[in-house]
């Protein structure tokens, strides 16, 4: 009993610090100001931004393709025989002047061939001669043999001279006749033997001149085949000839590279048909006639095509100005791309010693066709459109989704046909979430608006 007194004295000793404690706090509880509450505003978000330009661009489509010569002559030989002079310089890569003598074939044989025709030809000439002088004695000695037919028969008639002896003038009458007409048939077919003496001299003549072998116009020497003192045989290749006046580039462009090209041409150069401001009508569709002829030269002229020749140096690019040519016949079943031919006239006249090498067969190159420009069009970066739509900071610094078509792309810029207006502010940043209405704190990019100005042709 005496030790549970004690224990419950410390017990209560307790009570009083803990009634202390929670005074002080219940006081300082009572005493602490509540926390001042503050709005919370909206945070306008950072954007780059650019004010779209009216550009004048013009549209343009990129190719790529080997140089060829624009013509290439195969020397073949018309004639058979050995080979007994060579010009000195006929080697591969040469290049020589027109109507230089390259090969001579042995002419001994046709010449012979030659002058036997002309010697029959004269032979033939004293043959007529002598057929005529021929035939003017022989139509005497016939008249002078009927003229003694007719006296014995009137002689028979007296009974002064037998019947044998007038059947043997009448037999010497017909011979006299036969003669004649012997020799008219001969005189007749002299012309048609000259004739064919003529023919075999000319083709002699011919081939004799087939012995020589000459350029026909300026050319590059390519695949030697023959050497001095070979034999040829009619039909046989011996070399190759490219021009060096003109060189031809076939170039592979995608279709739709091609389509920007001829985007809302305007009517000029069109034909009287189709020179019109009014929609066509699908009625007269069959009536509208264009000569296929005259596409080719009709299409630069449609869609102003001005080819740029492109040649990579490495450290420096060399360029040439073109023309259009052609299309050709078939778009690559693979690709999808049309080959289009452009050429380079004298390539040899515009060399510049280190800038500029004469265009050669075998080289790469890129091929710029430019067209022309359809007047000032909404230009802006590719990736500014998103959906075909733009976003686009309206007077209150707001976003806002704008629908656009897109009339071409080009170089990562996107020509806009309708649905945004120059000077409009649009938004190249990516916005994640992209909310319309959203408060935007929009920073131009003064630059690339510079750049896309530069972008547009001259007036």
């Amino acid at each position: 009993m005496s030790t549970e007194r004690p224990v419950r004295k410390h017990r209560w000793l307790i009570l009083p610090p803990i009634a202390i404690g929670i005074g002080i706090l219940v006081w300082m509880a009572q005493g602490r100001e509540p926390p001042a509450q503050t709005e919370q505003g909206e945070t306008a978000r950072p954007v780059r931004v650019i004010e779209a330009p009216a550009v004048a661009l013009a549209p343009s489509a990129e190719g790529y393709g080997p140089v060829r010569p624009a013509r290439v002559w195969k020397a073949v030989a018309q004639v058979s025989g050995r080979i007994i002079e060579i010009h000195p310089r006929l080697r591969d890569g040469e290049i020589l002047a027109a109507g230089t003598e390259l090969i001579r074939i042995d002419p001994i044989d046709y010449e012979l061939a030659l002058a036997q025709a002309q010697a029959e030809l004269a032979e033939l000439e004293v043959q007529e001669q002598n057929a005529r002088a021929s035939l003017e004695i022989e139509e005497r000695n016939r008249d002078l043999a009927n003229q003694e037919l007719e006296r014995l028969r009137k002689l028979g008639t007296r009974g002064t001279v037998s019947d044998s002896d007038v059947d043997q003038a009448e037999r010497a009458a017909l011979t006299s006749n036969s003669a004649v007409q012997n020799l008219r048939n001969q005189l007749t077919l002299i012309p048609t033997q000259r004739r064919v003496l003529e023919s075999q001299a000319a083709r002699a003549e011919r081939d004799l001149e087939r012995t020589q072998i000459r350029a026909p116009f300026d050319l590059r020497i390519a695949n030697l085949g023959v050497e001095a003192d070979q034999y040829v045989g009619v039909g046989q290749t011996l070399f190759e000839g490219d021009s060096v006046d003109r060189v031809e580039m076939d170039i592979q462009v995608p279709l739709y590279a091609l389509r920007r090209l001829f985007l809302d041409l305007p009517a000029e150069g069109l034909t009287p048909d189709w020179a019109s401001d009014q929609p066509p009508d699908p009625r007269q569709a069959a009536s509208r006639v264009v000569d296929p002829t005259q596409l080719n030269a009709l299409l630069p002229k449609l869609a102003g095509l001005n080819p740029l020749v492109r040649l990579d140096l490495g450290d420096a690019v060399a360029e040439w100005q073109a023309e259009f040519v052609r299309m050709d016949d078939e778009v690559d079943p693979q690709t999808r791309t049309m080959g289009v031919v452009v050429a380079v006239d004298r390539p040899y006249d515009q060399i510049i010693p280190g800038q500029r090498p004469p265009l050669s067969k075998g080289m790469f190159v890129q091929v710029v066709l430019r067209g022309r420009s359809r007047g000032p069009r909404v230009l802006v970066p590719r990736g500014a459109v998103r959906d075909g739509a733009v976003f686009v900071v309206d007077d209150e610094q707001r976003l806002r989704r704008r629908p656009v078509e897109v009339l071409f792309d080009q170089d990562g810029n996107s020509v806009i046909a309708s649905g945004l207006e120059p000077g409009e502010r649009v938004v190249l940043s990516d916005l994640v979430p992209a909310v319309d209405g959203m408060l935007l704190d929009p920073q131009v990019d003064i630059e690339l608006a510079e750049q896309l100005q530069a972008l547009g042709v001259a007036p």
